[in-house]
């Protein structure tokens, strides 16, 4: 590392003089820490977004309960075992005949590895 000249203005340090090769050494930094960055917001960027056609069956209408089931490959009987419930009630949920609790709705968002606002 090398040495740092300061620019000094009625007593308060305003610039600070560098060797070139200590900035470049920092830029690079600052770049690979940026690129980092970008590239963290880049996964969780698409980890956030939802398949298009799963997109189009809860624009559609469709049960969004039945949507992520399908979607995580599970049987009604794994996703009633998984969050607790009975296979019939979420049966009725999918079916409409029956409205979640909140309680329920986040045990099934659990399950499902999803929000509640995923479900409702």
């Amino acid at each position: 590392m090398s040495t740092v000249q300061y620019i000094e203005k009625n007593g308060r340090r305003t610039h600070a003089v560098l060797d070139i090769k200590e900035y470049e050494r920092l830029l690079a930094a600052a770049e690979d820490a940026a690129d980092a960055a970008a590239v963290r917001n880049a996964r969780a960027m698409r980890e956030a977004l939802v398949p298009g056609d799963i997109a189009e069956r809860l624009i559609a209408g469709e049960n969004p309960v039945k949507v992520w089931r399908g979607y995580r490959g599970m049987t009604q009987s794994e996703l009633a075992e998984k969050a607790g419930l009975d296979q019939a009630d979420v049966s009725r949920i999918e079916r409409g005949q029956r409205e979640p609790t909140g309680r329920t709705l986040r045990a099934l968002a659990n399950a499902l590895d999803v929000t509640v606002g995923d479900l409702v």
